[in-house]
């Protein structure tokens, strides 16, 4: 058995505990410190989360940006709430995704003034103790979907749990091993496993690129929508896809219009503006259904 292939056995056992998403099992996305003000939490590198250049995979990165802010704000709220994302905004500093990650939630305070209950916070990720990147975020306090039952975020920690034995598998437990089994096929199990795992493979358009995706469990946060965090992943992972080779992306700004479901999700990516050493990419996330779920633009800079 692959190290990988054995790390995704060990979160689907984590995954029959509630709390985290798949994802976050799978990453082994951990909390050191949660407090009403604070949250810090960490993610370790390993050939499972790293891209083809053998630094951490952007979407691994932006979802533990994601969660490290909706953590803090939880941590203000009763357990039985829920979080929706209204709005993102990341600046990368171009320090390399190598490394043990760190991030780290503050939280700001309610919007005042309104009818909905709206928490305001901040977040920095580091990568071996160098700031790779920092930002803030806007999430709506909700009911949970009818029926569903919100639990307390759990640390998802390997070397605690044991790989979950194939003939114990539940029908979309299967499911999901036959996807991750086809992306170590397809990577033949070096870099690169979770663009396969989460199907982020863009193609180049005419006017920019095109991803399109099955929406499901390996994407899905806690009432199975696809992950916001991972909405920015492959947003970006398509703004990239659609400038030619020798630009990289230096900050985001996303607006989350509707939930994350359906059976699928496209991303077409334009480009607005290409310079001498600036350009800017509007990227928008469509369901299978028609419907808008995120827009967003990206801003990017030629590499040295």
């Amino acid at each position: 058995m692959t190290d990988i292939r054995r790390r995704v056995l060990t979160a689907l056992t984590l995954d029959r505990t509630p709390g985290f998403n798949y994802s976050g099992n799978f990453l082994g996305v951990r909390f050191t410190d949660s407090s009403p003000q604070r949250s810090v939490l960490v993610v370790d590198q390993g050939l499972h989360c790293e891209d083809e250049a053998g630094h951490t995979d952007i979407g691994a990165v932006c979802l533990l940006a994601d969660v490290s802010m909706g953590t803090v704000v939880r941590a203000n709220l009763s357990p039985e709430q829920r979080l929706a994302t209204v709005s993102l905004t990341l600046q990368f500093t171009g320090s390399p995704f190598t490394g043990s990650l760190e991030g780290t939630g503050t939280f700001e305070n309610f919007v005042d003034g309104t009818d909905s209950r709206q928490g305001l916070c901040r977040v920095s990720v580091t990568a071996d103790g160098r700031q790779v990147l920092y930002g803030t975020g806007a999430f709506m306090v909700m009911n949970p979907p009818p029926g569903r039952t919100m639990y307390p975020l759990v640390s998802a920690d390997h070397t605690k749990a044991d790989p979950l034995a194939e003939h114990a598998l539940e029908p979309h437990e299967t499911a999901l091993l036959s996807r991750a089994d086809r992306a170590l096929d397809s990577t033949q199990g070096a870099r690169g496993f979770l663009r396969y795992f989460w199907g982020f493979l863009p193609e180049t358009t005419s006017d920019g690129a095109r991803c399109q995706i099955d929406n499901g469990p390996h994407l899905g946060n806690r009432v199975g929508h696809m992950q916001g965090g991972l909405q920015l992943g492959m947003v970006i992972i398509t703004a990239e896809a659609a400038l030619p080779a020798g630009w990289r992306v230096a900050g985001i700004s996303a607006f989350f219009l509707s939930a994350g479901e359906g059976s699928g999700i496209t991303a077409l990516s334009r480009i607005e503006h290409r310079g001498r050493n600036t350009a800017v990419v509007r990227t928008t996330l469509t369901a299978q259904s028609g419907r808008r779920v995120l827009d967003a633009v990206t801003t990017h800079l030629r590499r040295e």
